[in-house]
C-alpha cells in the first residue's frame, strides 16, 4: 500500500480553512478518485517537536492506494480540477510525498 501525503507548511501569513478542506475539498477528491482511493485521513497541526514550538505543517491530507500506478491512474484525469480548488482553502504551497506504508 502507498500513501500520498499533501503537507501544508505553517507560516505567519498562512491561511487554512479546515472546515472547507474537510467538508468540501476532501469529499470532492474522494469522489473523483473513486474506489482506487482506499482511505483518507486529515490532520491539523497543533505544535512542533519542542515545547511551545509552532507546527511545521498547519494541515496534512493523506490518501491511500494499493500502488503508485493506481494513484496515477485515478488522479491524472482529475488533477486540474483538484489542484484548482486549493486557493479555496489555503494560500500555502503544498508539499507532496508518496510513501510506501510498512506498518
Amino acid at each position: 500500500m502507498i500513501k500520498v501525503s499533501v503537507l501544508y507548511p505553517a507560516g505567519a501569513d498562512t491561511k487554512f480553512d479546515m472546515d472547507y478542506y474537510c467538508k468540501s475539498h476532501m469529499p470532492m477528491v474522494q469522489q473523483k478518485l473513486g474506489a482506487a482511493c482506499k482511505k483518507v485521513a486529515v490532520e491539523h497541526g497543533m505544535a512542533g517537536g519542542a515545547p511551545g514550538a509552532p507546527p511545521t505543517y498547519i494541515a496534512m491530507g493523506h490518501l491511500y492506494f494499493d500502488s503508485v500506478g493506481d494513484f496515477e491512474t485515478a488522479f491524472t484525469p482529475h488533477a486540474t480540477t483538484i489542484l484548482a480548488d486549493i486557493p479555496n482553502y489555503t494560500n500555502a504551497k503544498p508539499v507532496i510525498q508518496i510513501s510506501e506504508v510498512k506498518l
